[in-house]
């Protein structure tokens, strides 16, 4: 029987691996992941275990316990807090009669709910057809017992192998699918480079509040959703953080810690893409307990995908939230940082100031004077760069605007080649 709202009721259980404060808050997440996957946590159940059962992950005594917890609070699902072995987790749907979800399988499920475009789902897909994969391995002892002699195999393990083959099959199938996005995706960020826009991410541990900050900050109409990974496909939209100053803003789907490498492996295209950036906004929930834990996990992926040299700023979210927190000497340990409420506003102005600031920095202010005749450089100038002055006299257009050094080169190339301007006289920098 589900509960009310459809959601199935279940029980999450993990070992003590570490101390008690990191047990409960690695509990709370769990709860938090369940509760995005429609499973109502009723139940929360430790063992004081340093290593798993190899067998049932759970000692006898608290196999036994869960068992009675199923039966008499009416639970469909039991969550693992780890990653089960095929053995460990067809024990336990044995001994329990509930289906069983160990932490990647639960995650697995929540992207499946969520993927929304085609590239999203198919990477879903791939993930999952890896860990199916995987789960797959070291069964073919087990089943080969159900037939056949000495050198030859069962009807058991011949099943298997057949199923190991189709998975392969369809993995090298979606993986040329996603091969074929990837070419179109480097297609596009040609163009986005040739534009001359900056590009500016947000990153951050998931429900953070990058969505809301991206709604805040350009107007968009986003889903926000107090959810782990209600982004899942990233969107970008244009931000003017200063007059005269464009970006395109990148909204990514959340990072969490130990997320199954799989994952990592089948979205890696899509975060090296939305975090190819110019600057980096790593949104930080200052108001969770764990912020300072779920920072240094977004700190190692951005690592691990060999962004960590990208410039960025922190931004302290939820402050409105978090009023304890002693907000100037977070923000001096992380400079630059800015302390911000997406919710309120708070913040944001200055946050403002230091990404156009920042941004600046890897532009150039130019002068121009283009004649009539040349026109066209004026639509190309717009699209490479900030223009901040354009006026027109009898000789042609004056423009001053913000490139980036190779863009500025190129116009003035062009003006010289025209022979319009002398040698030393195509730009002059205002900067």
């Amino acid at each position: 029987m589900d509960t009310e709202g459809g959601k199935s009721r279940g029980i999450a259980a993990s070992l003590k691996k570490g101390g008690d404060d990191a047990t409960i808050e690695s509990m709370e997440e769990l709860s938090r992941l369940a509760e995005t996957a429609d499973i109502q946590v009723v139940s929360f159940v430790t063992q004081s275990k340093s290593t798993p059962d190899p067998w049932s992950y759970f000692g006898a005594g608290k196999v036994e316990e869960l068992r009675n917890l199923c039966e008499g609070l009416n639970v469909q699902v039991l969550l693992v807090n780890d990653d089960l072995s095929p053995g460990q987790e067809q024990a336990l749907k044995d001994l329990l009669r509930v289906e069983v979800l160990d932490r990647t399988a639960l995650i697995l499920r929540i992207f499946a709910s969520h993927a929304r475009t085609r590239e999203a789902k198919l990477q879903v897909e791939l993930a999952s057809l890896r860990h199916q994969l995987t789960r797959l391995r070291g069964k073919g002892e087990s089943m080969s017992r159900t037939g056949g002699g000495i050198g030859t195999r069962g009807p058991g393990e011949q099943e298997l192998e057949i199923k190991r083959r189709l998975i392969r099959d369809r993995i090298r199938h979606i993986s040329r699918e996603i091969e074929a996005v990837d070419r179109r995706r480097l297609l596009y960020r040609e163009r986005r480079r040739k534009a001359g826009i900056p590009v500016v991410a947000l990153a951050g541990y998931t429900n953070a509040g990058k969505s809301t900050l991206f709604k805040k900050l350009t107007g968009r109409d986003v889903l926000v959703e107090d959810k782990l990974f209600s982004t899942l496909d990233p969107r970008a939209a244009l931000w003017a953080p200063a007059p005269g100053v464009k970006v395109l803003l990148v909204d990514t789907v959340g990072f969490l810690r130990d997320l199954p490498h799989h994952l990592v492996a089948a979205f890696r295209s899509t975060l090296d893409e939305s975090l190819d950036a110019d600057l980096i906004l790593h949104v930080v929930d200052v108001s969770s307990p764990s912020w300072e834990a779920q920072a240094k996990t977004v700190v190692e992926v951005l690592n691990s995908l060999g962004k960590g040299d990208t410039p960025t700023i922190t931004c302290f979210n939820k402050i409105d939230k978090a009023p304890e927190i002693d907000l100037a000497a977070v923000e001096r340990r992380y400079e630059p940082a800015q302390a911000i409420s997406a919710l309120t506003g708070e913040g944001l102005d200055r946050l403002a100031e230091m990404v156009a600031s920042m941004i600046g920095e890897s532009r150039e202010e130019v002068f121009f004077e283009i004649p009539y005749s040349m026109a066209e450089l004026l639509s190309e100038i717009h699209r490479r760069g900030t223009v901040l002055r354009e006026e027109y006299d009898s000789r042609g257009i004056k423009i001053t605007c913000l490139l980036p050094p190779g863009d500025a080169r190129f116009v003035a190339k062009k003006l010289h080649e025209a022979s319009f301007l002398a040698d030393g006289d195509t730009v002059r920098a205002t900067r």
